[in-house]
């Protein structure tokens, strides 16, 4: 399922890139989230992410792909390893004058299960897999916001 939204970040469009794309072990805490991180640069653009975070009483291990574009301001996230595997999620940052940007989220979620899903249902995921990462994405424009009015 397809799903997208936008966030305004209190940062220039370059800034604000260097600052999402600066992955760190420590970033499921300004995400507001409980999980682990760790993180394997294989280029200049492409880094590897494999995270592990308690969800519903279980634990969920995901491997990511994430390749940088830099003079676009952009990047992708594919799933390689994990529950939604070959998913992928777009971010691009469009400038908003000269201190303000705005993050573009576009995600392509796939749902494996052992029967068939309804409309309704993939409609319900779709709905609630977008909340959670705008929710999410709100939270690190915040810590953005903290870190740029410190400068």
């Amino acid at each position: 399922m397809k799903y997208a939204f936008n966030q305004l970040l209190a940062a220039p469009a370059a800034d604000a890139f260097d600052w999402c794309t600066d992955y760190q072990p420590y970033d499921f805490d300004l995400m507001k989230e409980k999980g682990k991180r760790t993180i394997r640069k294989i280029t200049e653009d492409m880094i590897i992410l494999r995270e592990t975070m308690a969800k519903k009483n279980q634990t969920v291990t995901k491997t990511k792909l994430v390749r940088l574009d830099r003079a676009g301001l952009s990047w992708t996230n594919t799933h390689i390893f994990g529950p939604n595997q070959h998913s992928q999620f777009l971010y691009k940052i469009v400038p908003e004058g000269r201190s303000r940007s705005r993050l573009y989220f576009k995600g392509l979620l796939i749902c494996y299960s052992s029967k068939p899903l309804s409309r309704r249902q993939l409609l319900k995921i779709g709905r609630t897999e977008r909340r959670l990462d705008a929710t999410v994405w709100h939270h690190l424009a915040a810590e953005l916001r903290k870190e740029a009015a410190g400068r």
